[in-house]
């Protein structure tokens, strides 16, 4: 049985809590830990609507990117949106789980996906590293029985190791013998007390952040067929990077108008559609991203050597500096830009836990509902 203390495990794992803002509000918003989760449903917004969409699928958990407070409160009412919310999910058992400016800065996290959306080449750079991007490393080696390799790594990987870059799962192993000799008051699982055994083990290696090693050795020992299994943590010296955007390149060189067309075609439609600042003609390759609000990033996305930047919430000052500066802008909505990383979660949570049945929202929860030209002008002629 899976409980919604597993899921938030994998979650906590991709997403550590830790790497989010000062000011946000991530993790577990309602629930409780020992419940059990056979259905989830994942979603850019805690919307009313998209609480009704968990409770009519009969979901037990609703995973969002952004949280349903940001600022404290001192109660909940049904007089608000956000108490209706909360009051429906609680009613209707079903949990809240959000991650937002941690799954912004993972990797993978939002940019990854949004970069994956556009077909953007890799390796992908982190945009803006920033302070919060320096995550320490620990090396991981355990000793295991060949046949239950495949599933300590499962279970090691779940809990946050085994990921560089762009990469999950990633793992070393090399066979060989281990002996021992079981004492009195052991309860081997191989073998006899007093007797001395041979078994055919793997050398397991992973990498793992720092902030995700007791649940990994927790991890460890709980899938591990030993009573006393053999393994070591070494810390490492070499930081690993994490933060805001990523840039990529596109597989060959486009315009921008046609580059604008195909931003509009591979992320989800909304009401405001995608802006497109710039020369139309302007050949643009190596592409800049960051999901959500990300007009500040145009400096970053410079010094990148981006041609453009695929953000959202575009202010009109800091779009007429990037283009002075030489980058064009595509201005794709907030919740466009985000909506792919809810794929990420389905597939990260499906992985992990096949026996779970995961279901991406598609519904459209961006504020802007219509695009309205100049009359007398096509759509994209008006001023």
């Amino acid at each position: 049985m899976v409980t919604l203390a597993d899921c938030l495990a994998l979650l906590d794992a991709a997403y550590d809590p830790s790497w989010a803002e000062s000011w946000d509000a991530v993790g577990l918003v309602l629930g409780d830990r020992a419940d059990p989760v056979r259905s989830v449903l994942v979603a850019v917004d805690p919307a009313p609507e998209v609480a009704a969409e968990a409770l009519a699928g009969g979901h037990q958990l609703l995973v969002t990117h952004h949280p349903l407070f940001l600022r404290g409160v001192h109660g909940i009412s049904g007089d608000t949106p956000g108490g209706q919310t909360a009051t429906a999910l609680v009613r209707g058992g079903v949990a809240l789980v959000a991650a937002h400016t941690n799954a912004d800065v993972a990797r993978p996290g939002v940019n990854d996906a949004l970069a994956g959306a556009l077909g953007l080449r890799g390796p992908l750079a982190v945009l803006s590293p920033g302070q919060a991007s320096v995550e320490r490393l620990d090396a991981l080696d355990v000793y295991v029985p060949t046949p239950d390799r495949d599933r300590l790594l499962d279970a090691v990987t779940a809990a946050g190791a085994g990921s560089v870059g762009d990469y999950t799962r990633c793992a070393w192993w090399t066979g060989g013998t281990g002996t021992f000799t079981p004492q009195p008051g052991a309860r081997p699982a191989i073998g006899e007390v007093g007797r001395r055994e041979l078994v055919a083990e793997d050398r397991l290696e992973l990498v793992l952040p720092r902030g995700r090693r007791a649940a990994v050795v927790a991890a460890l020992r709980a899938a591990h067929p030993y009573e006393e299994p053999a393994f070591r943590v070494t810390e490492l010296a070499v930081p690993a990077p994490r933060g805001l955007g990523r840039v990529g390149d596109l597989p060959a060189a486009m315009p921008l108008a046609a580059f604008g067309r195909h931003v509009a075609a591979v992320l989800p439609a909304t009401g405001a559609g995608v802006r497109v600042a710039g020369d139309p003609d302007r050949p643009v390759r190596r592409v800049a991203v960051c999901g959500g609000a990300g007009d500040d990033q145009a400096a970053a996305a410079l010094r990148a050597g981006a041609d453009v930047l695929v953000t959202a919430d575009c202010r009109h000052h800091r779009t007429r500096d990037a283009l002075e500066a030489g980058l064009a802008v595509v201005d794709a909505t907030h919740w466009a830009t985000e909506w792919p990383w809810t794929r990420q979660v389905a597939a990260l949570l499906t992985a992990a836990l096949p026996e779970l049945a995961v279901t991406v929202s598609t519904l459209v929860t961006d504020p802007w509902s219509a695009a309205c030209p100049a009359p007398g002008t096509a759509p994209g002629e008006g001023t």
